[in-house]
C-alpha cells in the first residue's frame, strides 16, 4: 500500500467496484457465488483500504456504499422496506475494533472515563428477512434485497418453527419489525445435500446458500419440506421501541416468542469485547450453526440515534469478522474480460477447490502489473485467500521457480481487435476501440438498466446481449425505441405476449426517470450513485449540471467553485464531467436521450425544517457534537453541508474560536449563529 500511487489506487478502486458488484449478485441475487466469502472480504477489505489511504477517491459506486443486490429477477413479489435494511462495516483485527469504539467516542464528544457500553453476539452466515407483525399477528416478511427492496416470502416464512405467526406478552407494540438471520443447521445442510444428491438434484455450496434457496421459492411447500430456522438480532419499523437500550430491546423480542442468540452480552469495554470475541472463536466449531464473526452494537439507543449512519451501515454497529482461510489449487487458465470503461481484467480459471466451505473455481489477477508481480502463468500450483467481503486473491505462487513461458498480456482487445495500451501514470490496459467495442457498449447498457440506475425489469444481461447481436441496441434511447419492435421481439423464441408487453410496460414506467438514477446510469467515471444524488440535490435539473461542468472545464472558477462547493465532490469529478460533455458522441448520445425522456426536477424528501434547501457551514470548535455529526444532522434536515463559505451560503453555525469562514460570512451578510442556535433548529425538526 505504502508504494501505490493515487493512479494506481483509482484504478483499482474502478476494478473493485464493478468485481465487487458482479459478486454480490451472484451472492445475494442468485444465491450462485463463485467465491468464497473470505475470498470476497478480500476484495472488500482492499477496497477499504485503498479508501482509507486515498479518501478523495472514494467512488459513489463503492462498495463501501452498497447494501446486498437488486431482485429484479426474482419469480417472487417486490416489497419496499418502511426502513431501509443496512449492511454492517467490517473488522479483521483488534486494532480495527478499538479504532471503532474511540471512533464513536470522538463522534459523540465523551468524556474519556465515560462508559460505553456494546452488546456483542455471534454473526450467523444466513440470509437477512423482516418479520413485520401488527397487533402482534405476523403480517409480512420480506428479504434484505438490495436494502430498500426486498422479496416477499411471508408464505414461506409461515412453514419456519422458529417464527411466531402471534407474538406472545401484553405490551407488543402495535407494528413492530423483528430483523434477524434465517439460516440452516449443519445437520440439517447436511441431510439436505445428501436427499439433493440421492435425487440427482442441485448441491448447495454451503448452508446459506442453502437456506437462502429454500427460502426464496415461489412454492412455498419446497419451503416447508426443508428445515429452515431464525435468529432476531435487531428491529426496523415500530410504532414503539420497548426499551432504551439494544439489550432491553432484544430481551423484549425474546419474551415475545422470537429466538435471539445464546451468545448475546453485554461488554462495558473494549477488553471485555475482545474477550467474547475470542470465546466465541473457540467454540465456533462446535456450533450446530455457521457464523463468521461477531457484532457489536452500542447500546444506548439515544447514542444510536445521534451516530446515525454512513451510506450502507450504521455508525453504531461493527462486525469483527474471523480470520482469512488459504487453500491451494491449480491456476488452469487466464482470462481476459472486457469491462464498460474498456479495461482488461485477467481472470484466473482454477481448479475447483473448497474453501470455507465454497467452492471456488474463478479468482481476479487484477491487471497486468499484478500478473508480473506474481510471476503466474497457467500450470502454476497457487495458494488463494478468501478474507472478509471479497473475491477469491492469489497470496503466493508455489511454483514461480519451474521453467515455464510467461503470460504475454495482450495488446489488443479480445473483443474488438483494437489496440489495447495504458495511459501514462495508470496500471490498467484499455480497449482504444470506445464505443466501436462491442463489450463496452453492451456493458454500459447493462448498467444503464441495473437496479441503482434505469431498474427496468424484464432486460437483463442476455437480453441486452441478444437485443444488440440483433442491432436493435445501440444506446441507452435506443431502448426507449422498443416499443415499435413488439411484433420482432415476439418473433424470438422464448418470447410470449405476456413477457414481451411486461417488458414494455417497464421501459414506458421509466420514461419520466429519477434524474439522480439516470445520470448514475450513464456511467460517467468518477459519478456513481451517492455522488449523482448529491449533484442533483444541489443543481436539481440535469441542463444546469451540465451547464456547469462545461463551464468549469472552460475555466469558469465560479463554476468550479460551485462544483466542489458540494460536500463529497472533488476535483475528480468536476474533471470526469467535464470531460465527459467535451466529447462530441457523449452529447449525442446525452441528447438523444433526453429526447426519449420527460425528466423531473430533482427534489428530496426532507424533515421539515428552516434550513431545508439551504447550505449550511460549520467553523469554530463544536462543544456538544462532532463536526462529522453537525453534518449529519445538516443533511437530515435536508441542508447541504459545505465546508467553505461563499455567496450561496445561507446559514454559518460558529463555535468558539471561528476565523476567517466567520469574517468572510459577516462580509458577505450571511446569517451567522452559534451551536445552541443550532440544536434548537434540530430538536424543533425532530419534532
Amino acid at each position: 500500500m505504502a508504494d501505490i500511487t493515487e493512479a494506481e489506487a483509482a484504478n483499482e478502486l474502478m476494478r473493485l467496484a464493478k468485481q465487487i458488484a458482479h459478486h454480490n449478485k451472484l451472492y445475494h441475487a442468485e444465491d450462485a457465488p463463485e467465491i468464497s466469502d473470505a475470498e470476497f472480504d478480500a476484495l472488500v477489505r482492499r477496497n477499504a483500504e485503498l479508501e482509507a489511504q486515498f479518501p478523495h477517491l472514494i467512488r459513489e459506486d463503492s462498495p463501501s456504499k452498497v447494501v446486498g443486490h437488486e431482485i429484479s429477477a426474482s419469480p417472487l413479489s417486490k416489497v419496499t422496506h418502511e426502513v431501509r435494511m443496512m449492511s454492517l462495516d467490517n473488522a479483521f483485527s483488534d486494532e480495527e475494533v478499538e479504532d471503532f469504539v474511540a471512533r464513536v467516542r470522538r463522534f459523540l464528544s465523551l468524556d474519556e472515563h465515560e462508559e460505553v457500553a456494546f452488546t456483542a453476539e455471534d454473526k450467523f452466515d444466513g440470509l437477512s428477512c423482516s418479520l413485520r407483525y401488527e397487533n402482534g399477528e405476523l403480517v409480512l416478511a420480506a428479504t434484505r434485497g438490495d436494502g430498500q427492496v426486498g422479496e416477499n416470502v411471508t408464505a414461506n416464512v409461515r412453514h419456519i418453527a422458529d417464527i411466531p405467526q402471534q407474538l406472545s406478552g401484553d405490551k407488543v407494540p402495535e407494528v413492530f419489525e423483528v430483523r434477524g438471520e434465517v439460516y440452516m443447521a449443519k445437520q440439517d445442510f447436511a441431510a439436505l445435500n445428501a436427499a439433493q444428491e440421492e435425487a440427482g438434484g442441485k448441491l448447495f455450496a454451503n448452508p446459506r446458500n442453502a437456506a437462502a434457496g429454500s427460502l426464496r421459492q415461489k412454492d412455498d411447500s419446497v419451503t416447508a419440506r426443508r428445515n429452515l430456522r431464525f435468529w432476531a438480532h435487531g428491529w426496523g419499523a415500530a410504532s414503539a421501541v420497548p426499551g432504551d437500550t439494544q439489550m432491553a430491546v432484544m430481551r423484549a423480542i425474546e419474551a415475545w416468542g422470537l429466538p435471539i442468540s445464546p451468545e448475546l452480552k453485554l461488554c462495558r469495554d473494549v477488553k471485555e469485547m475482545l474477550q467474547h470475541y475470542r470465546s466465541i472463536s473457540e467454540g465456533r466449531a462446535g456450533l450446530p450453526y455457521e457464523i463468521d464473526g461477531v457484532v457489536y452494537k452500542v447500546n444506548r439507543l439515544d447514542w444510536q440515534h445521534r451516530l446515525g449512519f454512513v451510506a450502507k451501515a450504521p455508525r453504531w454497529a461493527l462486525a469483527h469478522k474471523f480470520p482469512a482461510e488459504k487453500m491451494e489449487t491449480t491456476l488452469e487458465s487466464i482470462d481476459i474480460q472486457v469491462g464498460r470503461t474498456g479495461k482488461l481484467t485477467p481472470v484466473g480459471r482454477l481448479a475447483p477447490v473448497l474453501v470455507g466451505g465454497v467452492t471456488v473455481t474463478n479468482v481476479t489477477l487484477h491487471n497486468r502489473d499484478e500478473i508480473a508481480r506474481l510471476g503466474v502463468r497457467p500450470g502454476d500450483r497457487v495458494v488463494i485467500q478468501r478474507a472478509g467481503d471479497v473475491i477469491p486473491q492469489v497470496v503466493d505462487n508455489l511454483t514461480r521457480d519451474v521453467e515455464r513461458e510467461p503470460f504475454v498480456f495482450p495488446d489488443h482487445c479480445p473483443e474488438c481487435g483494437s489496440e489495447a495500451v495504458a495511459e501514462e501514470g495508470e496500471v490498467d490496459v484499455r480497449c482504444t476501440g470506445g464505443l466501436i467495442c462491442p463489450a463496452q457498449r453492451t456493458e454500459r447498457l447493462k448498467h444503464f438498466v441495473s437496479r441503482a440506475a434505469l431498474d427496468i425489469d424484464g432486460l437483463g444481461e442476455k437480453t441486452i446481449d441478444q437485443f444488440f447481436a440483433l442491432g436493435w441496441l445501440e444506446s441507452p434511447a435506443d431502448i426507449f425505441r422498443l416499443k415499435d419492435r413488439r411484433d420482432d421481439i415476439l418473433a424470438l423464441e422464448g418470447w410470449k405476449e405476456k413477457s414481451v408487453d411486461n417488458l414494455l410496460a417497464s421501459i414506458e414506467a421509466r420514461r419520466q426517470p429519477d434524474a439522480a438514477r439516470l445520470l448514475f446510469g450513464l456511467g460517467i467515471r468518477h459519478v456513481g450513485a451517492v455522488t449523482a444524488r448529491d449533484l442533483l440535490k444541489y443543481f436539481h435539473e440535469l441542463p444546469l449540471l451540465r451547464e456547469a461542468a462545461e463551464k468549469a472545464r472552460a475555466g469558469d472558477e465560479e463554476a468550479a467553485a460551485s462544483l466542489t462547493s458540494i460536500d463529497g465532490i472533488g476535483g475528480a469529478v468536476v474533471e470526469a464531467l467535464g470531460d465527459f460533455f467535451h466529447e462530441d458522441h457523449n452529447v449525442a448520445v446525452w441528447e438523444d436521450l433526453l429526447s426519449q425522456l420527460d425528466v423531473p426536477r430533482y427534489e428530496v424528501e426532507t424533515l421539515d425544517s428552516p434550513v431545508a434547501g439551504k447550505t449550511v457551514v460549520f467553523t469554530g470548535k463544536l462543544e456538544t457534537m462532532s463536526r462529522d455529526e453537525a453534518k449529519a444532522q445538516a443533511e437530515r434536515l435536508g441542508a447541504k453541508a459545505s465546508g467553505s463559505v461563499s455567496a450561496k451560503t445561507d446559514l454559518l453555525v460558529a463555535g468558539p474560536g471561528a476565523g476567517s469562514k466567520l469574517k468572510k460570512a459577516t462580509e458577505l451578510g450571511i446569517e451567522v449563529i452559534d451551536e445552541a442556535g443550532w440544536a434548537e433548529i434540530v430538536a424543533a425538526a425532530d419534532g
